[in-house]
C-alpha cells in the first residue's frame, strides 16, 4: 500500500501563510541552539496567535487554496492512519482498475466499514499514476461494486472526496464517463446501508458527487464542494480566470456556506494551522467523529434508507420568496 510521509515533507507557504515563515526560521533556529529560552517562548506566543489571526478570517478563496495545499493530507493518509488491516480491492470487472480511487474494507476501532475514496499524489509521477484524482468510469464502477458488496455484508460506507473533477479525456467520455456517475448516483440512492461522505480537500462538480450521493455530508473545515471549481466558473462567466477569487466567493462553496443550504450536514473544525500542519490530531478527530456519525446512522436508519435519502435530497434547491 501507498504511504505518503507527511512529516518528513518539506514545508510549504501559502501567501497568506507567509508571515509565518519568517518565525518559523527564527523559533527553529532557537530551539537548535537551546539558547534565549524567554525570546524563544515570546516567538513561539507571538507565532501561535498571528496564526489564529490569519485562520480565523480565511476568505472563500484562500479556503480553496488550502483544501488544495501540497502537503495536506489525502485519503490514504487517513485510511492508514485509522486502519492496521486496510484490505484494498481493485478492478471494475469490465474494463481495468483506476488508481484515482482507492476502494475496500478496513476496520477502525472495532467498527468493520467500506472506505472509498479520491486519491491524488504528492509528486509528478504519483500525480500522473494517480491521474491528479481524476475518476474515470472504471473508477465509478469499481467504487460503486464495493459499495454493492458493502450492502451485502451489511456494512457502513465512508467515502473520502478529494478531486479536482471528473477525468475529462477523450477515453474517460468514449468509455462513458457520464453514465458512469449518472448510474453511480441512481443506485446510490437506494443501497441499503449507511453511507457518509466526508470532504477531506476539493469537492468539485460530477467527479465528487459520483461518490458522494449520502445520508449525511460533514467537511473538514478548509475544504470546499462546488458544482464547478471557482477558475472554471470565472472563465465562463467572465471568460478570465485570474477572477477565480470572486467566482469562489459567489459560489458560496465554504461549509460554513453549505451548512446554510443543508447541503453540508457538519463540519469537523481542523487545529490551528490547518490538517497540513497538525496531521495526527485531524486524523484522530475526523475518526471519533466519523465514528460517532456512523453510530449515529446506524441507531436512526433501519429498513428507512430510501425514505431518509429522499427527505434529505428533497430539501435541496428549495427557496422561497419573501
Amino acid at each position: 500500500m501507498e504511504i505518503t510521509k507527511i512529516k518528513t515533507m518539506k514545508r510549504h507557504y501559502l501567501s497568506f501563510e507567509k508571515p509565518l515563515k519568517d518565525l518559523d526560521f527564527e523559533i527553529e533556529k532557537l530551539s537548535a541552539s537551546e539558547s534565549e529560552s524567554d525570546k524563544l517562548k515570546d516567538l513561539i506566543f507571538e507565532r501561535e496567535n498571528l496564526e489564529k489571526e490569519i485562520f480565523s478570517n480565511l476568505s472563500a478563496w484562500e479556503t480553496v487554496q488550502l483544501a488544495r495545499h501540497p502537503n495536506r493530507p489525502y485519503t490514504l493518509d487517513y485510511i492508514n492512519s485509522w486502519c492496521d488491516n486496510f484490505t484494498e480491492l481493485h478492478g471494475d470487472k469490465a474494463f481495468s482498475d483506476d488508481n484515482a480511487v482507492v476502494a475496500g474494507i478496513g476496520m477502525i476501532n472495532s467498527e468493520k466499514v467500506v472506505l472509498i475514496g479520491q486519491q491524488k499524489g504528492r509528486n509528478t509521477k504519483d500525480n500522473i499514476f494517480r491521474n491528479f484524482g481524476m475518476m474515470k468510469p472504471e473508477g465509478y464502477r469499481k467504487a460503486l461494486r464495493v459499495m454493492k458488496l458493502a450492502e451485502k455484508f451489511k456494512l457502513p460506507i465512508i467515502t473520502l472526496i478529494d478531486t479536482p473533477g471528473a477525468d475529462p479525456g477523450i477515453g474517460a467520455e468514449e468509455r462513458g464517463q457520464g453514465y458512469a456517475i449518472a448510474n453511480n448516483l441512481f443506485e446510490m440512492a437506494s443501497i441499503k446501508t449507511q453511507i457518509l461522505s466526508v470532504v477531506i480537500g476539493e469537492g468539485a462538480s460530477g467527479g465528487a458527487l459520483g461518490i458522494g450521493l449520502c445520508d449525511k455530508m460533514i467537511m473538514l473545515e478548509h475544504t470546499w464542494f462546488s458544482v464547478i471549481s471557482p477558475e472554471g466558473c470565472a472563465s465562463i462567466l467572465w471568460k478570465d480566470s485570474s477572477k477565480a477569487p470572486e467566482a469562489a466567493k459567489s459560489l458560496k462553496l465554504t461549509p460554513k456556506d453549505l451548512m446554510e443550504h443543508d447541503i453540508c450536514n457538519g463540519v469537523v473544525y481542523e487545529p490551528s494551522g490547518g490538517a497540513h500542519r497538525h496531521f495526527d490530531k485531524t486524523a484522530n478527530i475526523l475518526k471519533e467523529t466519523i465514528l460517532s456519525e456512523i453510530k449515529d446512522l446506524k441507531k436512526n436508519l433501519n429498513d428507512d434508507f430510501l425514505d431518509y435519502r429522499v427527505s434529505r435530497y428533497d430539501k435541496l434547491g428549495v427557496f422561497r420568496e419573501d
